[in-house]
């Protein structure tokens, strides 16, 4: 609602800036030898300026209103201008009533490979392929967006997936890998097109009914933990089709510690179903679904 209201403000008087993320990047070159410290330094405060000032969306919000989220650049290799690694993408999003962020994405990004020239300007364009650094970093940046309007409402990343999936699809010209379904079964191409395929409908149901449940923790805990319950226990309905699929992964990924925390304290509702299901969808997780023991 806040949001809403947010987007009015901004058309009733006209702001000239608008921004929705609260990123911290950061570049870790541990990993190289002898590197030149001046380029990275440059590159992660560009990246941080790209992202935090691009206007994403044209909603103009506050700062407490913005989208808590992170970019972790790993550097394994390094040759002139051109730079090997891996991204670790996380976001959060505040709950109602409360000071606790819920995890909404935690994703490491094994394929990413980007050409850098210091100062060069980090510009994006929906329509044309600028670089893989710019089409990777916004991609996920839309990515969060996303996956933080499905949390509120069903369906509402519908329009920032579309984004995504374009950036995706123009940037396949640029031979990166980690674009094209031929790179492998885990990467950019599946995460998008999964996100956007009806058949995986029950998991982004599944996002808005858990964080609908949280919402809702300050009025009513015991009803709330059901609710959080029921939507987990909703992803059965695409294991049956899609045992262990990749996004049942990712959404895991950001929501297992939690899960866990969830159920093993406050009042006690029964978890011998939830446990059961919960071993089932995501059979990785299962010494954490151990611990809870209500």
């Amino acid at each position: 609602m806040n949001r809403i209201f947010a987007l009015l403000v901004f058309f009733i008087f006209g702001f000239t800036q608008a921004q929705q993320l609260n990123c911290t990047v950061t570049i870790n070159t541990e990993r190289l030898p002898n590197p030149n410290q001046q380029v990275f330094k440059t590159l992660q405060t560009s990246l941080s300026e790209f992202v935090n000032k691009t206007d994403w969306t044209g909603l103009a919000l506050k700062q407490n209103e913005r989208i808590n989220c992170s970019m972790y650049i790993t550097l394994s290799s390094n040759s002139s201008d051109q730079f090997t690694g891996t991204i670790q993408v996380q976001s959060s999003r505040l709950i109602f009533n409360s000071t606790y962020s819920s995890p909404i994405l935690n994703y490491n990004d094994k394929d990413f490979n980007f050409r850098y020239i210091e100062y060069e300007p980090l510009l994006f364009n929906p329509a044309t392929y600028d670089s893989n650094l710019v089409s990777v970093v916004s991609f996920y940046s839309y990515l969060i967006l996303a996956m933080d309007a499905d949390s509120f409402q069903m369906g509402a990343g519908n329009q920032y997936l579309e984004i995504a999936q374009n950036i995706a699809n123009v940037a396949q010209q640029g031979g990166a890998k980690g674009w094209s379904q031929s790179d492998g079964l885990q990467n950019r191409y599946y995460l998008i097109n999964d996100m956007i395929s009806p058949m995986y409908s029950d998991l982004r149901q599944t996002t808005f009914m858990y964080h609908t449940g949280l919402d809702g923790m300050s009025e009513d805990l015991k009803g709330s933990k059901e609710k959080v319950k029921a939507a987990i226990m909703n992803l059965q309905k695409l294991n049956a089709v899609k045992p262990n699929a990749f996004l049942t992964r990712v959404f895991f990924d950001a929501k297992s510690d939690e899960i866990v925390s969830i159920f093993s304290g406050g009042p006690s509702i029964s978890v011998t179903d939830l446990t059961d299901v919960l071993n089932k969808v995501s059979p990785l997780n299962s010494t954490k679904w151990s611990q809870i023991k209500f």
